[in-house]
């Protein structure tokens, strides 16, 4: 019998964007973590350039959930791929991951730039990114998502 995980927050994120939107994302906010931890949870993280972290799209519904193919952001020009080729809210768990610039750790409070989370977004984990742990061999992708993401971390200001 499989037994079913509950899983909590460990933190939230707090500043940053209110706002969800495709593009745009530059900015700075903080991972707060649950003031019921250690210190020590956090330490030697400083020694980090980047975080992995997995929050939750905490503004979308189940009803959000679209289990079909579809075009990215509906752009006919883009060719229709399944559910899990997307990197939105529409997904069964609406758990997304990030890896945001970690700036400072100012006890629980991770400063942080480049976090594709809103203010308020649930933290369900985070750790360092480790170089040896990202993709190995030749990272291969079409060309659509680099069109797409084109002004994904750009500065709205610019």
């Amino acid at each position: 019998m499989t037994k079913s995980l509950e899983i909590k927050p460990i933190g939230i994120v707090v500043g940053g964007r209110s706002e969800p939107t495709d593009d745009h994302w530059s900015g700075t906010a903080i991972i707060r973590l649950n003031a019921d931890f250690p210190a020590e949870v956090v330490q030697g993280l400083e020694e980090f350039s980047h975080l992995l972290v997995v929050w939750h799209f905490h503004q979308a519904s189940p009803g959000d959930v679209a289990l079909h193919a579809r075009s990215p952001r509906n752009n006919p020009q883009w060719p229709v791929t399944g559910t899990f080729v997307h990197r939105n809210h529409r997904r069964p768990n609406q758990l997304a991951q990030s890896f945001p610039r970690l700036l400072r750790v100012d006890g629980l409070d991770l400063h942080v730039a480049d976090l594709d989370a809103i203010d308020g977004s649930p933290i369900y984990d985070l750790a360092p990114y480790f170089t040896e742990m990202g993709p190995r061999g030749e990272v291969r992708e079409p060309s659509w998502p680099g069109e797409m993401l084109v002004d994904y971390w750009a500065d709205p200001q610019s």
